[in-house]
């Protein structure tokens, strides 16, 4: 079954930096596309797109899935794909005869050459704004921004995220060493500029590397913690949070990750790799009477998930452990603990063997793998398949348009 590609009147131009090409196919521009590398299948219309990432889950978890019986399901886009990420950050870097401007925008791909930036397509609307007013307020006021070559300045990067379902909005401002001079004066000229900002956070990095953020952070103005809605349920995000980007393809990505949970009331779900709470909280909302451990080793984001879990009335229903989820799972397994469904959500490096082999001894009915990265998912996979379990459905989500990057959700069983 191939995708329906969705047409229009040939010529048409939308006031979203969209048009449709003589064959009637949605394309949208940029004028930094090229500079920028972000959205690396810009020029591709989005039906073909998700044609594409559905044939590079076929081709990767297919021959699987096929073995097992299973099914791959079609990919599910968005009905618009613009203006989806709530969360934009840029870089500061020296610009200038004299290094006192303050150049913020994008990296071009591959380089750290600074691509200017009015507007982004793929960013809500608004989100570009506060940042470039962060690099031109930044500059009337003398602070200076970071230079990595001499690991001298202060503005490293600044991050701002918006809530979905809130009129929340945190900017990070992230600084090489705590005292910054006129930081407070930075902080009240940018809340002036934008009312709509709920909080200024200061985060401290003070190392050499590439990582955006350090673990140090106070507030500069309002509240440190925005809030922001996911299938119901309420979150509080702090500035080091991991909260996903496109809130709206994330629910979605959630209700496949809890369908296929489908456990009965009394039943036991492990989140592992849990962050601040999303899916297991989620999830325990959603069906009602299941028991949730979420494993996290991240001191903040364990902090985030029991809040989160009280905030939402899941406390009783909800505990997070704080752990490295191997060696907790490992030795929960010891210890003779059991679980229905064992619940995974890894970074793109994926999971490891020894993850793996420690969720087999927990011996689940189920286990929910969620995955940004196909290619390393479907090596885990093979691993979970000779521990014993069986391919019951894969789910693809598009959670980024215009990149070639594709989520999927995985359903295995106890064979």
């Amino acid at each position: 079954m191939r995708l329906r590609m969705i047409r229009t009147c040939p010529g048409f131009f939308s006031r979203h930096n969209g048009y449709t090409d003589r064959m009637g196919y949605r394309t949208y521009t940029c004028p930094i596309a090229k500079a920028c590398g972000g959205c690396e299948w810009l020029a591709v219309p989005y039906p073909i797109q998700l044609e594409r990432k559905q044939r590079q889950v076929e081709d990767l978890l297919g021959a699987m899935a096929e073995q097992d019986g299973a099914t791959v399901d079609r990919i599910a886009g968005m009905d618009e794909p613009r203006a989806y990420r709530h969360k934009a950050a840029t870089p500061f870097v020296p610009g200038g005869k004299d290094g006192r401007q303050v150049r913020s925008g994008f990296y071009a791909q591959g380089t750290h050459r600074i691509v200017s930036c009015e507007s982004c397509l793929v960013e809500r609307d608004g989100l570009r704004q506060i940042l470039n007013d962060v690099a031109s307020i930044a500059q009337k006021l003398g602070i200076s921004p970071y230079n990595e070559d001499q690991h001298t300045g202060h503005l490293r990067h600044a991050i701002v995220r918006a809530g979905y379902a809130t009129d929340d909005v945190l900017l990070t401002l992230v600084t090489r060493e705590e005292r910054v001079p006129r930081a407070g004066q930075l902080a009240d000229a940018l809340v002036r500029a934008h009312p709509e900002l709920t909080g200024i956070v200061q985060n401290i990095n003070d190392k050499r590397t590439n990582a955006l953020l350090g673990r140090a952070c106070h507030t500069l103005w309002g509240n440190p913690v925005m809030y922001d809605e996911l299938l119901g349920c309420r979150f509080a995000i702090t500035a080091t949070s991991f909260y996903q980007t496109n809130p709206a393809q994330t629910e979605l990505l959630y209700r496949l990750a809890i369908e296929g949970i489908r456990c009965a009331s009394g039943a036991s779900v492990l989140d592992a790799y849990c962050g601040c709470g999303t899916i297991g909280i989620c999830a325990a909302a959603q069906m009602e009477g299941i028991e949730v451990v979420g494993v996290e080793r991240d001191a903040g984001g364990v902090a985030m998930a029991r809040a989160n879990a009280e905030a939402n009335g899941m406390s009783e229903r909800v505990h997070i452990e704080r752990a490295d989820a191997t060696a907790w799972i490992t030795r929960a397994a010891r210890d003779g603990r059991r679980f229905d469904t064992v619940i995974l959500d890894p970074p793109r490096a994926g999971s490891t063997p020894e993850f793996i082999i420690a969720v087999a001894a927990l011996t689940p009915e189920r286990v929910v793998y969620v995955s940004c990265n196909p290619v390393t998912q479907a090596r885990d996979l093979a691993l979970f398949r000779r521990r014993g379990f069986r391919l019951e459905r894969v789910s693809p989500v598009d959670m980024f348009p215009h990149t070639k990057h594709v989520e999927t959700v995985a359903l295995l069983s106890r064979a």
